[in-house]
């Protein structure tokens, strides 16, 4: 199972929310740190806020896009 951090950017639906997870990943060749950003649609049974730090991990697929969902704020 996959657990990702990261940080809720966007609360609009009601049982969903979009978590940012940024990483550091260092180029190959010319050794270059650089950020990569990707958004997740989270199921939300807890309840968090945007700006919230929240832990989420796999699951089986909610909805369409859904197949994650938070276990902890």
């Amino acid at each position: 199972m996959k657990i990702f951090t990261g940080k809720v950017v966007g609360k609009k639906m009601q049982n969903t929310a979009s978590v940012e997870v940024e990483r550091t990943v260092v180029h190959p060749l010319y050794q270059k740190r650089y950020k990569k950003i990707k958004k997740y649609q989270v199921h939300d049974e807890i309840g968090v806020n945007v700006g919230d730090v929240v832990k989420f991990i796999t699951c089986k697929p909610i909805s369409k896009s859904k197949k994650w969902r938070i276990i902890k704020k």
